[in-house]
């Protein structure tokens, strides 16, 4: 056992072809998503994956509706900010009628 840390520790080259690999999958990855038959085979997988939760309930699968607040901070905290402007300035609803103003 101590040799074969012994020889993973002097013998490097295993590390340096993993990060090598890694680094060129990821360059594909980013490459190919821009391309049609990227988006084509994501769209392929999105569809699978929805089939996948539609006919046999895999709810692991699923992606939360609001998901994107959590990847958008900013956006998420801008929409927010004019929500609640919007609802200032907006008159309130009572009971599916807005208030009467009286004018003076």
């Amino acid at each position: 056992m101590l040799d074969m840390i012994q020889q993973m520790a002097s013998d490097r080259l295993w590390i340096y072809t993993a990060l090598g690999g890694s680094v060129l999958g990821a360059i594909f990855v980013a490459w190919i998503g821009k391309t049609r038959l990227g988006l084509w085979a994501y769209s392929k997988i999105d569809n699978a994956l929805d089939y996948m939760v539609y006919r046999w309930g895999l709810t692991w699968l699923e992606v939360p509706e609001d998901a994107w607040r959590k990847k958008y901070p900013r956006i998420t905290k801008k929409i927010d900010e004019i929500e609640a402007r919007l609802d200032a300035v907006e008159p309130k609803k009572l009971g599916g009628k807005t208030p009467k103003t009286t004018a003076p």
